[in-house]
C-alpha cells in the first residue's frame, strides 16, 4: 500500500516560491517525522528498489507531505467456528509508538476519502463486504496514545471448499452406498469398498487439519466431514450386520438342527424312520453285523416304497411301547421343530436389511445436508 502522512511543521516553511518541493528520500533522515508504526504488526518493510521508496514534498503553507510504498502483514483474531462459511472482521492498527496525546493528535485526512482503492482489491480466500474508519484513544500504563483503526468486513469464498473438500466428501459417502446393490455373499467386493471409503475420509480429514490452526472448538467443516465420515463407516457396519445375520452362529445352528431333523423322523405310529444317509454315517460295519447275528439287537429293514430304513424288532422280543408313548413323542418332534423356526431368523431376511439401507442412508444424508446448510448459510 502507499501509506501518506502530512503534518506542519513551521520551521520549513519558504517564501518567495508558490511550488511544492520534492525532496530526495535521504532529506527524511534530516527531518522530524512522527513515529507511526501498525500495533498489530507481524511483518512489514518498505520497498527498496531501486531506491528507498520513500517521497518528502514541501508546501508553501508549511505542510510536509511524507508517503511510504510499504506491504505488511498484520493479525488478525478470527472465530473459526463457522469455517469456512465464516465472515471475519480484521482491522488495521495504526499508532503512535512513543508521542501520547499531549504531543500528537492523529485522524484521517479527507474523512472517507482518506481510504481509497479498496473496492478493487481482490483476495484469493475472501471478499471485502465493508470497511469503515474509526479513531480513538488507548490507555498504556505510560499514557494515552492516538489511534487510528481501519476495520475490514471479510467473507470467505467458499468455492474451493465446495471444490475441494465438500463434494469429494459426498461423492465418496455416495460411493460407500454401492455395497448395498452388491450381493451379500461377495465379501471381498464389500470389505474392500467400505475400507478404502473410510480410509479416504480419513486422508481428507488430516489434510484439512493440517492446513487450519490447532484450535479446541470445532469448525463447521469438521462437522460435515465427520457426519460423512460415520455415514462411510455405517455402512461398512451394515455388511458386518448382514454377514453375522447370513454366516453367524445362528444360521449355522438353524442348518445343524435341520440336518438333524432330516434324518430323525417321526412317522404317525411313533416309528423312528432314519434315513440311508444316517445309517451310513452312525452304524459301523461291526453294529451292522452284530445286530444280524444277535436275535435281541434292534435291526433295521429297507422299505422301497418310502426309500428309507425301518426300525424293527425281532420275533423273541416285543415292542414294549404303548400308544401313548408313541403319541407323546410324535408330539414332542413337532413341538421342538416348530420352536427352531420361531427362534432362527430367517435367511432370507439380509435382502431385505440391503433394501431398507438403499433408503434409509441416502433419505437420512439429505436431511443432514439440508440442516448443515439452512443452519450455517442462514
Amino acid at each position: 500500500m502507499y501509506f501518506q502522512q502530512s503534518w506542519r511543521d513551521k520551521r520549513l516553511s519558504y517564501s518567495g516560491i508558490l511550488l511544492n518541493l520534492t525532496l530526495d528520500n535521504r532529506v527524511a533522515d534530516q527531518l522530524r517525522v512522527p513515529d507511526t508504526y501498525f500495533q498489530n504488526d507481524k511483518k512489514s518493510f518498505v520497498h527498496g528498489v531501486t531506491v528507498k521508496n520513500r517521497m518528502i514534498q514541501l508546501h508553501p503553507d508549511r505542510t510536509v507531505l511524507y508517503g511510504l510504498q510499504i506491504t505488511t502483514t498484520a493479525a488478525c483474531m478470527m472465530d473459526l467456528r463457522r469455517y469456512p462459511l465464516d465472515e471475519q472482521n480484521c482491522t488495521l492498527e495504526i499508532e503512535s509508538y512513543g508521542y501520547t496525546t499531549d504531543d500528537i493528535e492523529f485522524y484521517w485526512n479527507g474523512g472517507v476519502s482518506a481510504v481509497t482503492g479498496v473496492n478493487n482489491i481482490e483476495l484469493p480466500q475472501f471478499s471485502i463486504v465493508d470497511y469503515k474508519m474509526v479513531s480513538r484513544r488507548v490507555e498504556f500504563t505510560t499514557g494515552a496514545y492516538p489511534r487510528l483503526s481501519l476495520s475490514f468486513q471479510l467473507k470467505r469464498n467458499i468455492g474451493y471448499f465446495i471444490l475441494q473438500t465438500y463434494m469429494p466428501s459426498t461423492l465418496i459417502t455416495i460411493l460407500s452406498w454401492v455395497s448395498f446393490w452388491i450381493n451379500y455373499d461377495a465379501s471381498a467386493a464389500r470389505v474392500a469398498l467400505g475400507i478404502t471409503t473410510v480410509l479416504t475420509m480419513t486422508t481428507i480429514s488430516t489434510h484439512l487439519r493440517e492446513t487450519l490452526p490447532k484450535i479446541p472448538y470445532v469448525k463447521a467443516i469438521d462437522i460435515y466431514l465427520m457426519g460423512c465420515f460415520v455415514f462411510v463407516f455405517l455402512a461398512l457396519l451394515e455388511y458386518a450386520f448382514v454377514n453375522y445375520i447370513f454366516f453367524g452362529k445362528g444360521p449355522q445352528r438353524q442348518k445343524r438342527q435341520q440336518t438333524r431333523q432330516d434324518m430323525l423322523q417321526v412317522d404317525a405310529h411313533g416309528n423312528i424312520l432314519l434315513s440311508p444317509l444316517k445309517i451310513r454315517n452312525e452304524v459301523s460295519s461291526s453294529d451292522v453285523f452284530t445286530s444280524l447275528s444277535d436275535p435281541r439287537a434292534t435291526r433295521y429293514s429297507y422299505d422301497s416304497a418310502s426309500l428309507q430304513y425301518r426300525r424293527t424288532t425281532s420275533s423273541r422280543e416285543l415292542y414294549s411301547k404303548s400308544a401313548l408313548d408313541r403319541h407323546r413323542l410324535h408330539k414332542k418332534g413337532r413341538r421342538r421343530a416348530s420352536q427352531i423356526k420361531v427362534k432362527i431368523p430367517n435367511l432370507t431376511d439380509v435382502n431385505a436389511i440391503d433394501k431398507w439401507s438403499r433408503m434409509v442412508f441416502p433419505i437420512t444424508f439429505i436431511l443432514f445436508n439440508v440442516v448443515y446448510w439452512l443452519y450455517y448459510v442462514h
